[in-house]
């Protein structure tokens, strides 16, 4: 089958390397995709938050399967543009996007079906926010309602800190995704991801993982869009991801089929995890970034087949097979990142690390310039290995990161401190 996949990061990377294994994939277009990217798969020049393009490049190119990566064209509906013409797509719908496109509405999901969070307040106004704020003190969490890549939020452990974000989301500093905000309880706790494959009320768990969000080692610094992950998540146990399917995925899936707006494709529900119980933190409506990336490397080609099962609406036979191993994912940021960075300097060594089903380096914001592999985003790399233990794919991985030549770029030497 001809598949196109929509994005140009390391989630994208991971997915078509993956897809890539499968023999049931014949052809396989990334779209605008990226330097790494071009080894694999085509990559077209296409605007994906444009859903009519999107839809007329599957005609003329005979596509069969449409596999949505990032929140961008899902909360823009390309996803409902394209199965109204028929195509089959993996991604929800504009409606059910609104699961990480709005912080407020997921808060009014779990308010109405009991799902376990965080107690909040949801403003559009200053003064109100500031208030609150006042009223509880900190630590206090500060979220702006719409998507904000992965940085929309702020972990205030001062008022002044908490009071501050709120002007500056309030304020502009978040453009449209900062015009509302919702103020959170701080929970404390250990944080863990769980992937699950949906089609209405018909879920699959298909894996956990844990990511690090902030810049610097020891879990330092400022949020981030994730610094590296591993899977699977040591904390969430069988009867952990069993109470969060039992008392927050299902709760929500049946919540979202009862308002007319049925959920299909991968939820990602962030947990924290206290005293043997999970509470939601938050949703994604698509593969995490870089979780993905050691999901990816674990499933291999079977990722393609559960994609597959659950845009055909076959969860109930499907199933995740996983090997007793572990994977990481070391990313590598350019310096500055999250902040001001620049764009464009040149990273050499690559060529020389091994393309394996046990290490990859997936491309997260490359470009090729006069035959080089250049910086061209915050996130830049992702280094990624797999093994029988997380010590091992943890050492595979950064003997990969120590061979990169990049001197403007970082990144954390602490990837799986939790676990090990």
């Amino acid at each position: 089958m001809n598949i196109l996949i929509l994005g140009s990061g390391g989630r994208e990377h991971a997915l078509a390397w993956a897809i890539k294994q499968n023999p049931k994939c014949d052809r396989l277009i990334v779209a605008p995709g990226n330097a790494g990217l071009e080894a694999i798969a085509e990559c077209a020049d296409l605007d994906i938050l444009n859903g009519g393009l999107v839809r007329d490049f599957c005609a003329e190119n005979a596509v069969d399967f449409v596999v949505i990566g990032p929140e961008a064209p899902l909360a823009a509906g390309v996803a409902d543009i394209l199965r109204a013409a028929g195509i089959l797509t993996f991604g929800p719908s504009q409606a059910a996007a609104a699961l990480e496109a709005s912080k407020a509405f997921t808060k009014d999901i779990c308010d109405a079906c009991n799902a376990p969070t965080a107690a909040y307040a949801h403003f559009t106004e200053t003064d109100p926010a500031r208030a609150y704020v006042r009223e509880h003190g900190a630590p206090i969490v500060i979220k702006a309602d719409g998507l904000a890549a992965g940085k929309g939020v702020v972990v205030a452990m001062t008022t002044t800190e908490a009071l501050d974000a709120v002007d500056d989301m309030l304020g502009g500093g978040f453009g449209a995704a900062g015009a509302e905000i919702v103020i959170e309880e701080f929970m404390d706790g250990e944080e863990a991801s769980l992937f699950v494959l949906c089609h209405g009320e018909n879920c699959l768990a298909i894996g956990s993982a844990q990511d690090h969000k902030r810049a610097y080692d020891g879990d330092l610094g400022p949020n981030t869009g994730g610094m590296g992950a591993y899977s699977p998540a040591p904390v969430l146990t069988q009867a952990l991801e069993d109470q969060a399917m039992t008392q927050i995925i299902r709760p929500t899936l049946a919540e979202m089929a009862r308002r007319g707006t049925p959920y299909q494709g991968v939820l990602y529900a962030g947990l924290m995890i206290k005293d043997g119980t999970a509470r939601l933190i938050e949703y994604n409506a698509r593969f995490g970034d870089p979780e993905c990336q050691v999901l990816a490397m674990r499933l291999g080609a079977q990722m393609l087949d559960l994609l597959l099962a659950c845009s055909e609406n076959r969860l109930e036979t499907a199933r995740a097979s996983w090997a007793d191993d572990h994977a990481i994912t070391v990313v590598m940021a350019a310096n500055g990142y999250p902040g001001a960075y620049l764009k464009g300097s040149a990273i050499s060594g690559l060529d020389a690390l091994p393309s394996t089903s046990m290490q990859e380096v997936f491309h997260a914001g490359t470009k090729r310039q006069d035959g080089k592999i250049t910086a061209n985003g915050g996130r830049v790399l992702n280094v990624t290995a797999r093994s029988t233990s997380l010590k091992q794919a943890r050492d595979l991985a950064y003997d990969m990161v120590q061979k990169i030549n990049w001197p403007e770029g970082y990144c954390r030497s602490d990837i799986g401190w939790r676990a090990l």
